[in-house]
């Protein structure tokens, strides 16, 4: 069901639901203040720990051709371990179609992962490690933009797309008074639930164990909660009415029939090549041809091999730049999102300067990210940060080289292009005005 179908419902809300949008006739849907900067964000988390002598610094040649501009020269000492990629779905790098933070900042909290990304998708750092049972304690950037536009956008219009589950479905909505599963984003991780072989990534169902049965269970009682149709603030999953939740179970069934018949095995021509990354943006890729979503984020975890192996990581480190070039490539290639989306891309935290002692097969040691709240390694608090979009809007071909820029204001600034930060509570985010990545846009 497409969203200029459903009908709006005036009851909902006082039942713990939400509103649909009301659409304008130009297919926009307007802020409750402000005016927006366009009217699709997608944020792409480039995950699992990056580190910035790999990427922007090009310490290893350019590993990420398709973001960054300069030939590849990828070092001889890691070239056996690197698999070949189709050619550039982009006529130029990324960097091009925006302005990129190359000593972007990760400054507060420990360099965990989910510290990492529940920082980046709340706009808020954490001192100490999180319970990884729990729903956030500040709001979710998908609860800021679902409750303070008006009217209120469904859940259809906000998707959170996560390469792995684990803790992860807990980041589309927080446990803050005032916000909650009532203003969560659907959410959805489409290479856990297919499995993993080779070519046929998408081509064969994943088998259980006994014990892994269980797990299972759990999963599907969390998808059958994300798209239950009633409010229960002990469910997992995000509030759908019920023509909603149906149509995205018949959608998202539909996808998943297609991949285990095979349909998906090497949708992108990359043969051996194709990870969960690429996968995972795949998918996104599907969701944004079926639903446009105003808003939208995906993470890639790959790299997160670095522990034990350097060598695939920057091999995953150069998938994923692929697969983020192959995703602005589709966005500016489909109506209603073509030069109307912002992209964000950034990691969630950096990795050690020092290395620890494994050793992968071309002889390089591998790097873990050890900082603390304080003390510790800070190399794993440098990232880097792009955001790209249109030239009326975003600065074009602009390199910022000082350190600029915390991850925790790329949640004031989707809010800033969304025309919502106003609405917001003052205390609750960093004012986007004291943010640098202002220095983006036009």
């Amino acid at each position: 069901m497409k969203r200029r179908t459903f009908i709006r419902s005036t009851g909902l809300a006082a039942a713990g639901s939400f509103i649909a949008p009301y659409i304008l006739p130009s297919g926009r849907l307007f802020a409750a203040s402000g005016a927006r900067k366009a009217n699709h964000v997608v944020f792409c988390l480039y995950a699992g720990g990056v580190r910035n002598f790999e990427s922007t610094q090009k310490s290893e040649g350019n590993l990420m051709p398709n973001i960054l501009n300069g030939t590849e020269n990828i070092n001889p000492g890691i070239l056996g371990g690197i698999q070949p990629l189709p050619a550039s779905p982009l006529p130029m790098p990324l960097q091009n179609y925006g302005t990129l933070f190359r000593e972007f900042r990760y400054a507060g909290g420990p360099t965990g992962h989910f510290n990492g990304h529940t920082a980046a998708i709340t706009g808020v750092y954490t001192d100490t490690d999180l319970n990884l049972r729990e729903h956030p304690e500040h709001p979710t950037v998908f609860e800021y933009y679902r409750k303070h536009n008006t009217p209120s956008p469904a859940a259809l219009n906000a998707w959170w797309i996560s390469d792995t589950l684990g803790p992860y479905p807990a980041l589309n909505y927080s446990r803050y008074p005032g916000y909650g599963s009532m203003y969560g984003a659907n959410f959805i991780a489409p290479t856990n639930l297919i499995g993993v072989d080779g070519y046929s990534v998408l081509g064969t169902p994943k088998i259980f164990s006994s014990s892994q049965k269980a797990s299972s269970s759990g999963l599907r009682g969390f998808l059958d909660a994300n798209f239950s149709g009633q409010y229960n603030p002990e469910e997992a999953g995000v509030v759908n009415p019920l023509a909603v939740s149906e149509s995205i179970q018949a959608y998202l069934s539909g996808l998943f029939s297609k991949a285990m018949s095979g349909q998906y095995a090497d949708p992108w021509g990359a043969g051996a090549a194709m990870n969960n990354d690429m996968f995972n943006v795949f998918f996104a890729e599907e969701i944004i041809r079926e639903y446009k979503p105003e808003l939208l984020v995906v993470n890639m975890q790959g790299v997160d091999i670095c522990h034990s192996n350097f060598t695939a990581y920057c091999n995953n480190l150069r998938k994923a730049d692929y697969a983020v070039a192959h995703l602005w490539n589709m966005i500016q290639s489909t109506p209603g999102m073509m030069n109307d989306t912002i992209l964000i891309v950034a990691p969630e935290h950096g990795r050690n300067l020092q290395s620890n002692t494994l050793v992968d097969t071309f002889g390089r040691y591998a790097i873990d990210h050890t900082a603390p709240a304080s003390g510790g390694d800070q190399n794993a608090r440098n990232i880097f940060c792009l955001v790209a979009g249109p030239p009326s809007v975003v600065k074009q071909n602009q390199v910022i080289n000082a350190v600029a820029g915390e991850s925790i204001e790329i949640v004031p600034a989707i809010a800033d292009i969304l025309g919502f930060e106003g609405d917001i509570s003052s205390g609750l985010l960093k004012p986007f005005s004291s943010c640098d990545l202002q220095q983006a846009f036009i």
